[in-house]
């Protein structure tokens, strides 16, 4: 274990491995964001749902193991190019953090303790025990504060950027749980697919991205009915994977 990360589970070679960049609101200590504390409860801080629904999928044998980003994406956003801007993001949704101006010496420390490791460990998974499948796993907001107009109907989104390998079957799939279901909504993992590219297209692995919408995630109960139905749709995408 690591602060810049937490596993559940054992990675099994041609298995599948669950990767949730946004799982934690957990702010170390000596990390000064500049925030009201309340907002670590919000979705700016923290994808909520994930690391809940990641431990049911987990429990239940319908993925072998999940790595879960261990600090806020306030502290670090682990879903960006190491040199992307929005890595240690100073605005989010209309709030100010202050506490990510840094300068040049501070930025190397913040990513060498938390956003190298992070991926070092996926990395080295995955080099250990190469998965069949990956799955990545996060929420989304129904509405932006900055951007109360922009409705989000969607209850599930599927990105995916130059692979789409499994795509359609989880499309597929979801649809037939009755949901509404965003192709490439509510994001373009052809803009913020970071993770996915560098371990799951880096490496040739077949992978889909899923977006959970919040309000469907916030309990217990919701958290275990849409891990039931992710579930099942590992079971389609991983038989479509097969053929």
């Amino acid at each position: 274990m690591s602060e810049a990360w937490r596993q559940i589970g054992e990675a099994r070679t041609d298995g599948i491995l669950l990767i949730a960049d946004h799982a934690s609101a957990f702010v170390p200590g000596d990390v000064g964001l500049g925030i009201d504390p309340a907002l670590l409860a919000n979705h700016i801080a923290i994808d909520i749902g994930v690391a809940e629904v990641a431990a049911l999928l987990v429990e239940s044998g319908a993925v072998d193991a999940a790595i879960l980003g261990g600090v806020s994406r306030l502290v670090v956003d682990c879903n960006r190019d190491e040199d992307a801007p929005g890595v240690l993001p100073i605005a989010s949704d209309g709030h100010a953090v202050p506490g990510n101006a840094l300068d040049d010496d501070a930025r190397e420390a913040r990513l060498a303790r938390f956003f190298r490791p992070y991926h070092d460990h996926i990395a080295a998974t995955i080099a250990a025990q190469r998965p069949a499948m990956i799955l990545s796993l996060h929420s989304f907001t129904p509405s932006l504060a900055a951007h109360p107009e922009q409705a989000r109907p969607w209850h599930v989104g599927v990105l995916y950027n130059e692979d789409d390998r499994l795509a359609a079957a989880a499309i597929g799939a979801l649809e037939a749980e009755g949901m509404i279901v965003g192709d490439q909504q509510p994001y373009s993992g052809k803009l913020l697919n970071a993770t996915m590219n560098r371990h799951a297209e880096g490496n040739g692995i077949p992978y889909v991205g899923i977006e959970m919408r919040q309000d469907l995630v916030g309990d217990a109960p919701g958290q275990a009915l849409f891990a039931e139905r992710l579930s099942r749709m590992c079971s389609k995408v991983a038989l479509n994977l097969a053929e």
